[in-house]
This record gives structure tokens, C-alpha cells and sequence, in this order.
């Protein structure tokens, strides 16, 4: 097994002005059957950035965002949000699942207003909310369809709008677009980008895809192969406000691509 990377944070001076909302502090997380995902995992989450964890496949990403989100307990270490322990999920966390995890029997304004619902919301002022959203993420027009009446991406919508209703400090997202087309994929990763120019939230996302992390993030996180560690942090410096295409052709984009392959082929060896 290849030792981990050297943890960089190349760029990551003006982060460090500020306090995390995220403190992930020595976490190792063990499974009964003795297999070790995260192996003392130590990482600040910025603030008002979308930050990616990215790493080989079985590595432990989604684990981490679990931990993050309070749906698992790591045997060891901590995690804070906003200097809080986390002990279970909070409403200053909303979860995007890559299954959309829609209610197949609810209509798209219901499946968006169903976390305040759940908070006990009136109606008529969660449906207000709900449809604020479902405009901004672009299903208009959609709010009385079903899920089985959507297309993949419309669905992944409707997912993002229903996190994005309970105006969450934070919002986190496994493999959000791993179930649409490439096409899709690229309009979506888009779509998020001006989608959080508006919303300012702060955004984990987990991707197996090297481009998708460049294209989108603020701060790369890199683990290593399972036990997992930090191996190196990138923050590719690109600037959002630029055309989607001019940003797939800057050459940061393109050598952070490649310098980020490079790293990470050691663990497929």
C-alpha cells in the first residue's frame, strides 16, 4: 500500500482567517466486522465554500458525510459545526441523497416542503417557501407532477430544492448527479454553481469524479485508500463567474485535473 500524500492547503490563506463551520477532529471510524474506514481523519470545512471529497473508490467519502450529516457515530474523534459536537443530525445540516430519496406518492410540492412540514410549518407558508425553490432550481410548471412523472435530473432537482427549503447552514451532497447522463450532469453542475452565487450556503459534496471536484469546488479534500486518510488538500483557484466553457478550457482547470490524477492512480496501482 502506497503511504498517504503530504496534506497541502495550497491557497487556503484566506479560509484560514475565519473559523470553520466544520471541525472534523481525529475521527477513525471502525465497523464490527474489524474493517477501518477512516483512520484519524483531521479537517476544517470552510465557511461559504463548496468543499469536495474526493478519493478512490471505498475510501470512506460517504462515511465521512455521514459523520457530518449525525447519522453515524465514529468510534473515535469529534466533529463540530459551529463549534457545537455534532451527536445526531441538526437542522443546520440537509442531506442530498444520489437516490433523490422522493416520496413517490407526494407531488413535487409536497416532496419539497416535506422537511418543514416535519418541523411543523403551516401549509400555506411551507408551500410559499417550497415554490420559491422549485423556481430556482427550474421545475416551474412541475409542482403538481409526481416523481415517477420526472425525468432523472428533474428528480435530482426536486432533491436539491427540498435541502435548500429547510435553509440549512450547510448543505451536503453524495454523488448528486451520478444517476443523470452526462449531458445532464454538466447542466446540473452548472446549475448549482448559480444556483450558490444566490444562496451563499456552504456545500460538501462527495464525487468519484476528478473533473466534476475541479469544476465545482472551492477546496479539493483527497483520502487515501481504505483505512483513509487526508492525503492533500487542492484549492484549484478558479473563478466561478466565468462561462462553464472558458472554465473547462482555463489551464488551472486542466492542470489541476491532472495534478489531481496523478495523485490519486497511486491508490489504483
Amino acid at each position: 500500500m502506497a503511504p498517504p500524500l503530504p496534506a497541502s492547503t495550497l491557497g487556503a490563506s484566506a479560509a484560514a482567517d475565519a473559523p470553520p463551520i466544520v471541525r472534523v477532529a481525529g475521527v477513525t471510524m471502525r465497523y464490527a466486522n474489524g474493517v477501518t474506514a477512516l483512520d484519524g481523519i483531521d479537517l476544517d470545512i470552510p465557511r461559504g465554500k463548496l468543499t469536495t471529497l474526493l478519493g478512490p473508490s471505498g475510501c470512506g467519502k460517504t462515511t465521512l458525510l455521514k459523520i457530518i450529516a449525525g447519522l453515524l457515530r465514529p468510534t473515535t474523534g469529534t466533529v463540530a459545526v459551529n463549534g457545537k459536537s455534532v451527536a445526531g443530525p441538526g437542522p443546520e445540516r440537509a442531506l442530498v441523497f444520489q437516490d433523490f430519496a422522493l416520496l413517490p406518492w407526494a407531488t413535487v410540492l409536497r416532496n419539497v416542503a416535506f422537511g418543514l412540514e416535519l418541523r411543523g410549518v403551516a401549509r400555506s407558508e411551507r408551500e410559499a417557501i417550497a415554490a420559491k425553490y422549485i423556481r430556482e432550481v427550474g421545475l416551474a410548471g412541475f409542482e403538481n407532477q409526481y416523481p415517477n412523472q420526472l425525468s432523472g435530473g428533474m428528480r435530482q432537482r426536486a432533491g436539491l430544492a427540498r435541502a435548500l427549503t429547510v435553509n440549512a447552514d450547510i448543505l451536503m451532497m453524495d454523488e448528486p448527479f451520478s444517476a443523470v447522463d452526462e449531458q445532464m450532469r454538466r447542466k446540473l453542475q452548472e446549475d448549482l454553481l448559480s444556483l450558490l452565487a444566490v444562496e451563499k450556503k456552504t456545500v460538501i459534496v462527495v464525487t468519484h469524479s476528478i473533473e466534476e471536484a475541479v469544476y465545482l469546488s472551492d477546496r479539493i479534500v483527497l483520502l487515501s485508500r481504505r483505512p483513509s486518510r487526508v492525503s492533500a488538500i487542492r484549492d484549484p483557484g478558479i473563478a466561478h463567474d466565468m462561462p462553464p466553457d472558458q472554465i473547462r478550457r482555463d489551464r488551472r482547470y486542466l492542470d489541476t485535473v491532472d495534478e489531481i490524477w496523478d495523485m490519486l492512480k497511486q491508490y489504483l496501482i
